[in-house]
């Protein structure tokens, strides 16, 4: 598969009982909900690789992890650190700390979504390629899964009513509002509940 000119950032917390995934922890326990945090993470970084995509992962809160550690090591991984601040802030700086260093178009995504495949992310990566300015995939709680720029925008990560299901219809304003060429890619869902792990359960277990 030939490699697109476009990066991926990633961000990810640390594999931490009581950190990592802790709305799934009634569920499964904090051991649990890190255990599947890791298992995400990796599923997330081989789906990157499938895809001819080169990644970089955005750590929280520290790259000093042994889990990014060993992937440093293990797989040659580039580990950065992410900024403090609230999501949009983070978002931004991580498009903000790319662009210092690369031309290329950046896709960031997290680890919790476990339906992203790499014919998704190589098509929203040649969406970029093809002339639009955004591309993002609008999650079904309201939010987005991904959101790719060929350069950094901060009104997009600014003044919006993060982790509610105003944030995808905020940010289609604001796309229209600075006239901005973008596209959508098809709805997918994050796994942050306990309903959201049963409906991967029951994925897994009838792959038709």
């Amino acid at each position: 598969m030939n490699t697109l000119p476009v990066e991926v950032a990633i961000l990810a917390k640390a594999p931490v009982a009581g950190l990592a995934k802790t709305r799934l922890i009634p569920a499964v326990g904090a051991v649990g909900a890190a255990r599947l945090h890791r298992r995400l993470v990796l599923r997330t970084l081989a789906v990157v690789a499938q895809a001819g995509l080169v990644p970089t992962l955005w750590c929280a809160p520290s790259p000093a992890h042994r889990f990014f550690r060993a992937l440093r090591s293990t797989a040659s991984l580039a580990c950065e650190p992410q900024v403090e601040g609230d999501i949009g802030q983070r978002m931004h700086a991580v498009f903000v700390q790319h662009a210092r260093r690369s031309t290329a178009p950046l896709l960031l995504i997290g680890s919790d979504c476990p339906v992203f495949s790499a014919s998704h992310l190589r098509l929203a990566a040649q969406r970029l390629l093809w002339g639009d300015e955004a591309v993002l995939t609008p999650a079904e709680d309201g939010g987005y899964v991904l959101i790719g720029l060929k350069q950094p925008q901060a009104m997009l990560f600014e003044g919006l009513a993060w982790s509610t299901s105003e944030v995808m219809a905020q940010t289609r304003q604001k796309l229209r509002a600075a006239g901005l060429r973008y596209s959508e890619m098809p709805t997918l869902w994050d796994l942050d509940t306990p309903q959201d792990l049963a409906r991967w359960q029951a994925m897994a277990a009838d792959p038709d």
